[in-house]
C-alpha cells in the first residue's frame, strides 16, 4: 500500500511522459534536495550557531555564517550545472540477445561555462558519468543488457549531478521514444539446410565445390569457423573468409526445419543459418508464418530477415508490455 502511494505521488510530482526531440532542462525540470553530506554539514552549522550564541563568540559567528553562505553558494553552483542543458535520443543500433545494448544520447551544453561530473543512469542504476566543456556537445552512451529478443526501450533515465562539494543532489527524469532492435541469440554452428527448388515444393542437395572469394569484416554472430585466422595473427584485425557459390542456389530457411522443439530455439537455429547463409554468399530467404522473405543476399537481406526473426510472435500487446 505504501509502495502504490508512493508511485502515485512520484507521478502526479514529476508528471512522466514519452518526449521526443530535443529536452531543455529549465528550472521546472530541475529538482534539488540536500544530500546526506548536506544534511550533516547543516546539522554542525546549528551546532556551531547554538555554542556562538551560548558562549558570544564573535569570531564563530563569522566562521558559522562564512560557512553557511559557502553552503548556499553550492547549491546555485549544483543547480547551475544542469541548467539549459539540451538532451536528445539518438540511434541505438541492433543487437543479438545476450549482447549489450549501447543506448546514444546527445548533450549539449549552449552555457559559456563548462559542466561537470554530470551522471546519467536507469532504474536499475547502470551509469554514466562526463563532462562538457562550454558550449560544445557530448555524445554519451548507455549500455544496458539485452536479455531477450524484440525491441528494448532504455526506459525512465535519470541525469544528476552533485557536483561541486556534493552537499546538494540536483536531478532530473526523461524517457525517450527510442528504442534498440534485439534479434534472438544465435544457436551454436548446426549445417545449413539442403538447399530448395525455387518452387518450394521440395528440397534437394546441389553439389559443388565453394570457391573463396576474399575477406570481409567481422561482424557480432559470425560463427568462429570462418574466421581467418591467419590474417589476425599477422594483425590484419578480425576478419570473416568469405565463398561463393555456383549460379542459381537457393537456400530456403523455414522455421519448421530448424530441429528443435520449442519456437524460441528454433529462432535461435534460423538466425544462426542467416548469418553462416550470408557469410557464404548464399542467396537465401526466409519462411515464417505469415511472413515470407523472397531469396536474396547481402547486408541488406541479413538485417531483414534477423529483424523478421527478432519481431515473430510479437502482438501489439506483447510490445506494449515491453514498453512498460
Amino acid at each position: 500500500m505504501l509502495t502504490a502511494l508512493r508511485q502515485q505521488f512520484r507521478t502526479w510530482l514529476f508528471r512522466p511522459q514519452i518526449e521526443s526531440g530535443t529536452v531543455t532542462l529549465n528550472q521546472r525540470r530541475i529538482f534539488i534536495v540536500p544530500t546526506r553530506s548536506g544534511l550533516g554539514f547543516a546539522g554542525v552549522l546549528v551546532l556551531m550557531l547554538l555554542g556562538d550564541i551560548n558562549y558570544n563568540l564573535s569570531l564563530g559567528y563569522v566562521l558559522t555564517f562564512l560557512l553557511g553562505t559557502t553552503a548556499v553558494m553550492t547549491m546555485l553552483h549544483t543547480f547551475r550545472n544542469m541548467v539549459r542543458l539540451e538532451v536528445r535520443a539518438g540511434r541505438a543500433d541492433a543487437v543479438f540477445a545476450g549482447e549489450t545494448a549501447q543506448f546514444v544520447f546527445h548533450v549539449h551544453n549552449a552555457g559559456a561555462l563548462p559542466r561537470y561530473r554530470l551522471i546519467l543512469h536507469d532504474k536499475n542504476q547502470r551509469r554514466v558519468m562526463f563532462d562538457i566543456s562550454a558550449q560544445q556537445s557530448v555524445e554519451v552512451k548507455l549500455p544496458l543488457p539485452a536479455a531477450r529478443r524484440g525491441w528494448q526501450h532504455a526506459g525512465r533515465l535519470t541525469l544528476y549531478t552533485e557536483f561541486p562539494l556534493g552537499l546538494f543532489h540536483a536531478w532530473s527524469y526523461f524517457e525517450f521514444d527510442t528504442r534498440c532492435l534485439v534479434y534472438p541469440k544465435p544457436a551454436t554452428s548446426l549445417p545449413l539446410p539442403a538447399s530448395s527448388g525455387q518452387n518450394g515444393t521440395g528440397k534437394f542437395n546441389v553439389t559443388g565445390d565453394e570457391d573463396f572469394s576474399g575477406l570481409r569484416g567481422y561482424v557480432a554472430g559470425d560463427t568462429p569457423q570462418r574466421i581467418a585466422w591467419k590474417a589476425l595473427a599477422r594483425e590484419q584485425g578480425l576478419q570473416v573468409k568469405q565463398f561463393n557459390t555456383q549460379q542459381g542456389q537457393i537456400l530456403w530457411l523455414d522455421l519448421y526445419l530448424a530441429p528443435a522443439p520449442d519456437t524460441e530455439h528454433r529462432l535461435a537455429i534460423l538466425a544462426r543459418w542467416v548469418l553462416d547463409a550470408e557469410a557464404a554468399g548464399l542467396q537465401y530467404g526466409l519462411r515464417l508464418p505469415c511472413v515470407e522473405l523472397p531469396p536474396d543476399h547481402g547486408i541488406a537481406q541479413r538485417e531483414e530477415c534477423l529483424r523478421a526473426l527478432a519481431l515473430f510472435g510479437m502482438s501489439d500487446s506483447t510490445l506494449a508490455a515491453a514498453e512498460t
